[in-house]
């Protein structure tokens, strides 16, 4: 057996120049499927390590994948909003431990601004309930006196090239003005749908979650309400303008927010407090569990990934068809070879043998080579992957399904061998040896 191994092996290394191609092929496609199983599971990973201890998020009714996706990760339309009744209701429950009011709908430089309380910095948490922490200064204080300031998400300071007491003005609206990757020390350029005439003052620098929390800018809700105090149906009064100061004179408790993040004493509590939000009479409400609706997201992109996955399977395929079609297209080639080892002893298993385990080989150098490329390049582009798209991979042990999808591959190899092995068995010693006209 350790000369057949051999053989196999010395004989594909004479044929170098021919398998090279298939080797590089079969890594190419090891790479893919290897890099996408990786990619799939770290990007739920995220999405699920995004939130943290919450048991509930309240909003109005509507779909639980767009509440869930916009008050968390800040994707898609703005919903309808919820009252502030509705907030100090479910505050009141007995198994209700805090609530968390959020208010979106406002950006910054093409970061959403977040309106909260102090009690988000508290509460609000990811991973496995790890807590927001502040790189620098202090959460914004919930006072008149501290109306103008805000506190900003690691990705903010590193794109903006924000600093602490850094002066930035909030934008009507959930868009993008074109100047996100601008280390602007200013907001002389502010635009016409700014609220230039508020300019806020950076307090805190949230260290890096992995998580959208770094590309937002927090606020509190009464800092909200002060910049639209001079705004009507999305537009500036005309002749109406109220300086910054004299907001302060006004009655600031916001009277709508557009999602609540609520922890309970009990997780068993759950049911109950949902039951209750759901059938709240005052007003049309829905409450969302974080896992049920990240479930239901991952169902809605299933389609997606299976057919990521088709495809991956698919250059796959071509792969392992190549390396038959060169086994196969060499077999004329290597007739009189495989007919001299047969005259000096072979028997026709161990041609059997031999051609198997040579297609085992460059199967396996392409799928070792994959690895290699993969796990190259994937610590290669975890930085980028983590500050452009905020998916951060895990150099971890790899995972159960990438171990099947290589030893597939391996199998598949194996498979593919068989055929031109199995041509080879039955070929005479004559028929090796004999010329052909």
């Amino acid at each position: 057996m350790n000369s057949l191994l051999s053989i196999a092996r010395q004989s594909a290394w004479n044929r170098r120049s021919t398998l090279l191609w298939v080797v590089i092929s079969l890594a190419l496609a090891t790479a893919l499927l290897w890099t996408l199983e990786r990619l799939r599971h770290d990007i739920r990973s995220s999405f699920a390590q995004s939130v943290s201890g919450v048991d509930l998020i309240v909003g109005a009714r509507s779909s639980p994948v767009q509440l869930m996706l916009f008050s968390v990760f800040h994707i898609g339309s703005v919903p309808q909003s919820m009252s502030m009744d509705s907030v100090r209701a479910v505050a009141q429950q007995r198994s209700v431990s805090w609530v968390v009011p959020l208010s979106l709908g406002d950006s910054h430089r093409g970061f959403p601004v977040l309106g909260t309380t102090p009690a988000f910095f508290e509460h609000f948490a990811y991973g496995d309930k790890q807590p927001l922490v502040l790189q620098q200064g202090v959460p914004f204080a919930d006072t008149l006196d501290g109306l103008y300031e805000a506190v900003i998400g690691a990705e903010v300071a590193r794109k903006m090239g924000y600093g602490l007491g850094q002066s930035i003005t909030l934008g009507h609206g959930m868009h993008d003005h074109g100047h996100e990757h601008e280390h602007a020390q200013d907001d002389s350029s502010a635009t016409a749908d700014e609220h230039a005439d508020k300019p806020f003052k950076v307090v805190g620098i949230l260290a890096a979650t992995g998580t959208p929390v770094d590309r937002s800018v927090q606020v509190s809700l009464k800092a909200l309400e002060a910049i639209h105090l001079d705004w009507v149906a999305g537009t500036p009064m005309p002749g109406g303008q109220i300086p910054a100061d004299q907001a302060r004179k006004f009655n600031l408790e916001p009277e709508e927010v557009t999602a609540v993040l609520v922890g309970l004493k009990s997780r068993a509590a759950v049911f109950n407090v949902q039951r209750f939000v759901n059938f709240y009479e005052a007003e049309a409400l829905m409450g969302v569990m974080p896992g049920v609706a990240l479930g239901e997201l991952w169902a809605v992109l299933a389609v997606g990934e299976n057919a990521l996955l088709a495809v991956s399977a698919l250059v796959a395929l071509v792969s392992v068809v190549s390396l038959m079609a060169v086994v196969l297209a060499g077999l004329n080639e290597r007739r009189r070879e495989l007919a001299v080892l047969r005259a000096v002893g072979a028997a026709p298993r161990h041609v059997l043998g031999l051609l198997t385990l040579e297609g085992v080989w460059v199967t396996c150098a392409g799928v070792l080579l994959g690895l290699l490329v993969a796990h190259l390049g994937m610590a290669l582009s975890t930085t980028w992957l983590q500050q452009s798209l905020g998916i951060r991979l895990q150099m971890a042990a790899p995972l159960p399904t990438q171990w099947l999808l290589a030893g597939a591959l391996v199998w598949a190899g194996l498979l593919a061998s068989l055929g031109p092995a199995w041509r080879a068995y039955r070929l005479s010693l004559a028929d090796g040896l004999s010329p052909r006209v």
